[in-house]
């Protein structure tokens, strides 16, 4: 048989398994060497999240259900007349003893230092001495109130405890302040039913004190959230 006859007779080599060739994209990052090391570190990234969230549910008391407020006065002429001037509108900052209206001659003057929040008459009508001529509040007295259930927490606030808090109008900032006092009775008007078992649940107030001057960009009537530390 000459040289010929043994090329022409020579076995096609086979071709290669294509199905091994070409591996599916998922195991080839299943066969990385990185990628045992990415699941465990995530294992352990997702355990420590979780015991972090443990700790502070352990840690503190939540109250959602929260507002800025602040007392409000209304301020009365002595004597009643013929309200002839007001000198303020809502919303404006008045300082203590300003002048905010005038009554048959006589100045109203405000008592404290505070915001505007409502002017009760117009000039040219007749008030009394009891007649809310202008209501304004009292800045320097400026809380977070919390309403909270008698059964999520209530029996481990105290006043004196350190809390921290969030507004809706600033989500990523964070404030801090003291409880000021928990109420000694429930809110009026405010008793709800447990879907469970048809029991009261009484609702009540807490009240954190903070440092106004450190936060001016909070405003009555912000709501909030508040975690008291236990």
């Amino acid at each position: 048989m000459d040289s010929h006859d043994e090329v022409v007779n020579r076995p096609e080599p086979s071709p290669p398994n294509t199905e091994n060739a070409k591996e599916n994209p998922l195991q080839r990052i299943r066969h990385h060497r990185l990628f045992w090391k990415g699941v465990i570190l995530l294992l352990i990234l997702s355990g420590i999240s979780g015991l972090l969230i443990y700790n502070e549910l352990q840690s503190t008391v939540y109250i959602e259900d929260s507002t800025i407020t602040a007392p409000v006065i209304t301020i009365s002429p002595t004597n009643a007349g013929i309200l002839e001037k007001i000198y303020v509108t809502e919303g404006d900052t008045v300082r203590r003893n300003q002048e905010l209206a005038r009554v048959n001659g006589e100045a109203i003057h405000s008592r404290i230092a505070g915001i505007i929040t409502k002017i009760e008459d117009t000039p040219g009508m007749m008030v009394g001495t009891q007649t809310p001529v202008i209501s304004m509040i009292d800045t320097e007295k400026l809380r977070v109130i919390g309403r909270i259930k008698e059964d999520k927490g209530l029996k481990d606030i105290h006043p004196g405890q350190q809390a921290r808090f969030t507004v809706d109008a600033f989500p990523s900032e964070v404030f801090y302040g003291t409880v000021e006092k928990v109420a000694p009775i429930a809110r009026e008007g405010d008793i709800v039913f447990s879907i469970s078992d048809k029991r009261q649940e009484q609702e009540f107030e807490v009240t954190v004190e903070y440092y106004v001057d450190a936060y001016p960009d909070l405003k009555p009537g912000m709501s909030a959230k508040i975690w008291i530390i236990r």
